[in-house]
């Protein structure tokens, strides 16, 4: 993990607190929050060593992006990045088990995996997930960091028709070049799925999208999550400046 500062970006006069967890008390906060949603709230089957928590072989190699409420101490929004060199301490970044990035190859000195993301049910305002965001335009522009990379995630519980809708309106206006291309190890079939229809763009993607990310290729299917997940890469010299100055500045 690197040496980092607790309190990266204050945010004064707001009800919550932005930090990078500094031991392995905070690591348990940000796990059981994500238990809470990804398991209680989203059904998901998560293989962990320790009840209430969600816990992978990736989280000791990442560093932790925490939002507290002021009034309470609690974390209500964690994100997690994977800088570059610890991933390749650990041999991969996590959305190797669900996507072939050997195209990416020439980028892993440079990019970071973000992942894990996650907002308390009671906190999803708007206001949480941009103090993340704040937080990892600070941790990519500190350590350098020219790339970020990471999963995204559309529920499955209408069988796919959605995700399918939402990678076919990426597709036309947010896809990567051909050379950064990635190929889904157990890929949803789109062609069958997509009914037409047009659906709304989950939040997170929405928001990637605006800060100027691209959909890396066809969706993967997490059966664990049960959601479709799309690899959305940012390159930070491509950052909309203008959208990310009303979330992230």
């Amino acid at each position: 993990m690197l040496d980092v500062r607790s309190n990266i970006h204050p945010a004064s006069g707001s009800r919550y607190h932005l930090s990078l967890a500094v031991d392995d008390g905070e690591i348990r906060e940000a796990q059981r929050l994500r238990y809470k949603v990804f398991s209680e709230e989203m059904g998901a089957r998560l293989s962990t060593v320790l009840p209430g928590h969600d816990i992978d072989r990736f989280d000791p190699y990442c560093d932790h992006l925490l939002v507290r409420e002021l009034t309470n101490g609690k974390v209500v929004g964690t994100y997690r990045i994977l800088p570059p060199e610890a991933a390749q301490r650990i041999g991969s970044y996590y959305s190797e088990e669900e996507f072939d990035l050997s195209r990416l190859n020439f980028l892993r000195p440079r990019m970071a995996e973000l992942g894990r993301s996650c907002v308390h049910p009671a906190h999803r305002s708007g206001t949480v997930i941009a103090r993340l965001w704040m937080g990892l335009a600070d941790y990519m522009t500190r350590y350098g960091y020219e790339y970020a990379v990471g999963c995204a995630s559309i529920g499955m519980a209408d069988g796919g028709h959605i995700a399918a809708s939402v990678y076919r309106q990426l597709a036309e206006r947010a896809l990567a070049p051909v050379e950064w291309r990635v190929t889904p190890r157990t890929r949803l079939p789109v062609e069958s799925l997509d009914d037409g229809q047009t659906a709304a763009l989950p939040p997170l993607i929405k928001g990637y999208t605006r800060l100027g990310a691209m959909v890396c290729g066809e969706p993967a299917w997490d059966p664990d999550f049960n959601t479709a997940d799309l690899l959305m890469l940012l390159p930070m010299a491509q950052l909309n400046r203008s959208f990310a100055r009303r979330f992230i500045a």
